[in-house]
């Protein structure tokens, strides 16, 4: 109630703004959401990231439900995505407890690390065909090799998005079309979905113990996003992806960009 109690209808319709496009594109709300807190909102980095992983774990429960209920997830794949990542977060957020409270520029250093998330970012999702048709003419790694591969991939994916809550969507996909060129996009996107909740949970989960996650904006947000996303997911077969795509891409980077400057 106490949340309800301050409601804060921008707040709200940014959520409810980036749940329209996650819903209509699958780019991850992550890349969307904390530079829009951060540059617009004026809402400090730690905060922004804390608050959004926790926003994220959210919404992808209802995508990885219906993932799992369309069998379009490779539980193998997220179980060694998530022998990598969940490790890689919890000693991240123990060093940025420590860092942050000994170390003032610790807001300096979560901003360029986010800002070069979305330069990556930006260019995975305005290149990402060209990458697809790439990974589909490439042969496919041995057993043993991709499954090794694929756990240090986690471990990379749950130390940038600890720091930044950027690193598990549009990258994340692209990174696992390297690896196994030969699974369906569906597969792939929804594997990376039900990874993705785990990871932001704990992640969000850690930077509420450190202090960085504000409630209120969170409940804002939900109050907007969910709604968001069904309505995104409902017309997404209507929407001019070729145009959608690049122009979100343009953003990433120009946020990015922004950020590291």
């Amino acid at each position: 109630m106490h949340i309800l109690a301050q409601f804060d209808g921008l707040h709200a319709i940014a959520g409810l703004l980036v749940g329209i496009l996650v819903g209509m594109t699958g780019v991850g709300g992550g890349s969307l959401m904390t530079p829009l807190l951060v540059l617009m909102f004026g809402i400090s980095a730690q905060t922004a990231v804390g608050t959004d992983l926790l926003y994220a774990a959210t919404t992808k429960m209802v995508g990885t439900a219906v993932h799992g209920w369309r069998a379009t997830v490779d539980w193998k794949i997220v179980r060694r995505l998530a022998a990598g990542s969940l490790p890689a977060a919890c000693a991240t957020l123990v060093v940025l407890s420590y860092f942050g409270r000994i170390n003032k520029s610790a807001e300096h250093i979560i901003l360029l690390i986010l800002g070069g998330m979305l330069v990556l970012t930006g260019c995975a999702v305005f290149f990402q065909r060209k990458l697809i048709a790439f990974a589909l003419a490439r042969d496919p790694l041995e057993p043993g090799t991709a499954g090794a591969s694929t756990i240090v991939l986690g471990a990379v994916i749950g130390l940038l998005v600890s720091i930044s809550s950027v690193g598990a969507g549009a990258i994340g996909v692209t990174a696992l079309l390297m690896l196994y060129p030969k699974l369906p996009i569906n597969r792939i996107v929804g594997t990376d979905i039900a990874h993705a909740v785990p990871l932001a949970l704990i992640s969000g989960l850690g930077h509420w113990l450190i202090g960085d996650v504000n409630l209120v904006l969170l409940g804002n947000l939900l109050i907007g996003s969910i709604p968001g996303v069904v309505v995104g997911s409902l017309i997404s077969t209507r929407a001019p992806d070729g145009l959608l795509r690049p122009a979100l891409a343009l953003v990433m980077l120009a946020s990015g960009i922004k950020l590291l400057t």
